[in-house]
């Protein structure tokens, strides 16, 4: 075989190469493939707050109510759970049994008190409580606590050591009956072994029992009596001041756990000034719609802690799920591995 001259090796050696290169030797020089995206964690959901009502004792008063949560659901805030005391239970019993607020105001324009004033001398009060009793069951559709269309919880007092009771199941009207039953006004109202008298004695105003209900936000309406700033001189006007300055301390106290309190202005409103209803919803509208900003800041609150929460906790879950790449960073294997630093890590 004849030697190649000396002037055309270069020429041979380049045209070597390019029929190396057709023939697969290329790929040395193949540019890298483009590292694949990064996956993008959806945005963390986590559930809405749930929403408590607390409604406070006021006998007539108790109108004020119905207006609050007609306003408060025209604005888009339905309550969770709810939980009354007194006055408050009675309208807490029907709203939770699915009767909306229009509705409650239409029956309580109908309503004809003396139907509940089921009079007895002598008995340890004047009105025995029964009547009702059978009027809520009525309302209700004899549904049990328990059934309730929302979470509800009365709150009474058991009169033998002072306790504060929350009925969560059973006889909804026996349950409204026991925790309206003033002292001196109604009878006390027995259910098993034990005998019960008005809530708003040690929870005027149930936050606590909402929070029990598993409220992260508990709307308060407050409709107790405040002291007018007035001295009595009868002896009913003393006695009647003095239980009005004790169930305002009281209340203080457990109002100061609620996240929003509204107050509607009806101190004016006597206990059995039932001709003055229109009037008592008429400031519980208004009540409620001032109190609006205070709710949505609120409500909009928790939620941005929780999505931050959920946010965080998603972040970490991934973190712990990733897996692990152990010829990445300084690790003996890719000190070893002499094509290595070659190679992308990850």
């Amino acid at each position: 075989m004849r030697p190649i001259p000396r002037r055309i090796r270069p020429f041979c050696a380049t045209l070597l190469c390019v029929v190396l290169v057709a023939c697969g030797g290329g790929e040395a020089t193949r540019p890298p493939a483009p590292p694949a995206p990064t996956p993008v964690a959806p945005a963390a959901v986590s559930p809405p707050p749930k929403v408590g009502l607390a409604l406070g004792g006021g006998a007539a008063k108790g109108f004020a109510h119905i207006g609050a949560i007609k306003m408060l659901e025209a604005n888009g805030i339905r309550a969770d759970v709810v939980a009354g005391t007194s006055a408050g239970s009675v309208v807490g019993a029907l709203y939770a049994s699915g009767i909306d607020p229009f509705r409650m105001q239409e029956r309580a324009v109908a309503l004809d008190e003396s139907t509940l004033r089921d009079i007895r001398l002598f008995s340890g009060g004047l009105v025995q409580g029964q009547a009702l009793q059978d009027y809520v069951n009525a309302e209700v559709g004899r549904l049990p606590i328990e059934r309730m269309k929302k979470p509800f919880a009365a709150v009474a007092t058991r009169l033998d050591t002072g306790d504060r009771v929350v009925f969560v199941r059973g006889n909804t009207g026996q349950a409204v009956r026991a925790s309206s039953s003033v002292p001196g006004v109604f009878e006390p109202t027995r259910i098993g072994r034990h005998s019960y008298v008005d809530g708003g004695v040690v929870s005027p105003v149930p936050v606590d029992a909402a929070r029990q209900l598993g409220a992260d936000v508990v709307i308060a309406i407050d409709i107790s009596s405040k002291a007018g700033g007035r001295t009595p001189t009868g002896m009913a006007g003393i006695v009647n001041q003095s239980i009005t300055i004790m169930g305002q301390t009281l209340g203080r106290q457990e109002l100061e756990r609620a996240d929003v309190v509204i107050r509607p202005q009806v101190n004016e409103i006597g206990p059995v000034s039932f001709e003055q209803r229109n009037a008592a919803i008429l400031e519980g509208e208004r009540a409620a719609l001032a109190a609006m900003p205070a709710i949505r800041a609120r409500l909009a609150e928790i939620e941005r802690t929780r999505r931050d929460a959920a946010t965080r906790e998603a972040a970490a879950r991934e973190a712990r799920e990733a897996p692990v790449d152990i010829d990445c960073g300084d690790s003996w294997v890719r000190r070893l591995n002499p094509f290595a630093k070659d190679q992308p890590c990850g």
